[in-house]
C-alpha cells in the first residue's frame, strides 16, 4: 500500500503549533496557507492579526504579518490595501476581537466595501484571557463571567455577525463554515479560497466565519468539543453562504 505523505504548505513555517490541544486555530492556519499556496499568493500576501489567540499567527505563517491593536485589523487592512492595492490583504480575528471591541471597525470596513478578506474565528468565548463571555456566547452557555449561563435580561442575545454584515450593501461575500468534520473543512477551504479570489478580482469586502473548538475554556475534551459544535453551536450559527453578490448576478 502506498503511504500518503502530508506535506507542510510553503506558507507555513517549520514551527510546531503551540495552541492548546484540540484548538481549531492550527487547522484554520493550514487551510489558509494551502489556499495561498494554491493561488500562488505567498509573495504578495499580507496577514493582519490582533490581540488574542490570533496574535501567534506571525509565528506560523511564512509571509508578511502585521500585529495590530485589539479590534483594529479592518482599519489596518484598509490602510494597507489602499496604499498597496496590488497586495492581497487579509485579517485573522477572533470573536472577542472582531465582534466586541472591533465592532465599529468591521461594520464600517464592510460598509465601505473595502477590498479585503476577513477570516473570523468563532469559538463563542474569549479564548486567551480565561474564557469570559464574548458577544457570540450563546444563551445559557456558561463562561467565567456567566457562571450560571448567559441570560437575555442581563447579557442580551448572542450577536450573529455574519447575518448582520450580510445586510450591508458593500459586502460581496459572507459564508459561515466549521472545522468539525472533513466535509466542513473542505467547505471552509473553498470559502477561504473564494474570498481570496474575490479580492484578486477587486470585488470588495468578504468574510468567512469559522466555528472552532476551544476545549480548555469549554472544559471539554477535544472529541467532546467537536460534538459540542455540532449539537450546540451549529443550530445557533447555521452553516452556509449567507451572501454571494456575484454568484447572484451570474
Amino acid at each position: 500500500m502506498m503511504k500518503k505523505i502530508f506535506k507542510r504548505p510553503e506558507s507555513l513555517k517549520q514551527a510546531p503549533f503551540r495552541f492548546c490541544p484540540g484548538c481549531g486555530h492550527s487547522i484554520i492556519h493550514r487551510l489558509i496557507a494551502e489556499c495561498i499556496d494554491n493561488l500562488g499568493l505567498r509573495e504578495k500576501v499580507i496577514g493582519i492579526a490582533p490581540v488574542g489567540c490570533a496574535v501567534f499567527a506571525y509565528d506560523y505563517f511564512n509571509f508578511d504579518m502585521l500585529e495590530v491593536a485589539h479590534g483594529r485589523p479592518p482599519a489596518a487592512a484598509t490602510g494597507l490595501k489602499r496604499s498597496m492595492p496590488d497586495r492581497i490583504i487579509f485579517s485573522y480575528q477572533g470573536d472577542g476581537d472582531l465582534a466586541a471591541i472591533g465592532t465599529a471597525e468591521i461594520v464600517h470596513a464592510a460598509n465601505r466595501g473595502e477590498n479585503i478578506s476577513v477570516f473570523f474565528v468563532n469559538n463563542a468565548t474569549y479564548g486567551m484571557t480565561g474564557g469570559q463571555m464574548a458577544p457570540t456566547t450563546m444563551l445559557n452557555q456558561k463562561t467565567t463571567t456567566t457562571p450560571f449561563g448567559r441570560k437575555i435580561k442581563t447579557e442580551g442575545y448572542p450577536l450573529h455577525v455574519s447575518e448582520l454584515l450580510s445586510t450591508i450593501d458593500g459586502v460581496s461575500y459572507i459564508a459561515r463554515t466549521s472545522v468539525d468534520t472533513y466535509k466542513n473543512l473542505m467547505d471552509a477551504k473553498k470559502a477561504i479560497e473564494r474570498s481570496f479570489i474575490y479580492q484578486i478580482e477587486d470585488k470588495g469586502f468578504s468574510l468567512v466565519e469559522i466555528l472552532s473548538p476551544c476545549p480548555v475554556d469549554w472544559k471539554l475534551s477535544p472529541k467532546d468539543s467537536v460534538k459540542w459544535i455540532q449539537e450546540e453551536m451549529i443550530p445557533v450559527y447555521p452553516l452556509g453562504t449567507l451572501k454571494d453578490k456575484f454568484k447572484e448576478m451570474d
